[in-house]
């Protein structure tokens, strides 16, 4: 990652708390050149190889985590927008917006209910044990049994 694309992403990110536990964290700029290498190798987190001195996949998931709660992705995101729209090098006439990107309005009005053509399950209601109306004709149950009187 180059040094001006850090100076844009560096003050975007939440600082470190003052005590955290365990060991002295990795770097934020290590942790994010971790998680920009498992996006785009397709791999698992923990496949992450420390060797490469990022940190384990465990920590750069936690710091991912982390900043996207924070909000900084999305802030980096208008940023980076902006710049490039200011340099003309946006073609907007090529954007697309679906769902996954717009958020549907709360509260807004839905379609009216219109007649369902499929067919519709028969009412189903319980009736008890000892209903007579449970069991088909010319059978009984141990509780209508049990209860009916001798004659």
């Amino acid at each position: 990652m180059d040094d001006d694309l850090w100076t844009l992403i560096e003050p975007l990110l939440p600082s470190w708390p003052e005590r955290s536990p365990g060991s002295w964290p990795v770097a934020d700029r290590l942790c994010l050149q971790g998680i920009l290498c498992v996006l785009y190798n397709d791999i698992a987190w923990q496949l992450l190889p420390r060797e490469l001195g990022f940190g384990s996949g465990e920590t750069c998931w936690r710091r991912l985590e982390r900043w996207q709660q924070a909000g900084a992705f999305d802030r980096l995101h208008q940023i980076l927008l902006a710049e490039l729209n200011a340099a003309g090098r946006i073609d907007w006439s090529r954007a697309c917006v679906d769902g996954s990107h717009i958020r549907a309005k709360k509260g807004a009005p839905t379609p009216a209910r219109r007649r369902s053509t499929g067919a519709r399950r028969a009412a189903w209601r319980r009736l008890p044990a000892s209903s007579p109306e449970r069991w088909p004709r010319g059978t009984t149950n141990a509780v209508t049994s049990s209860l009916a009187p001798s004659l």
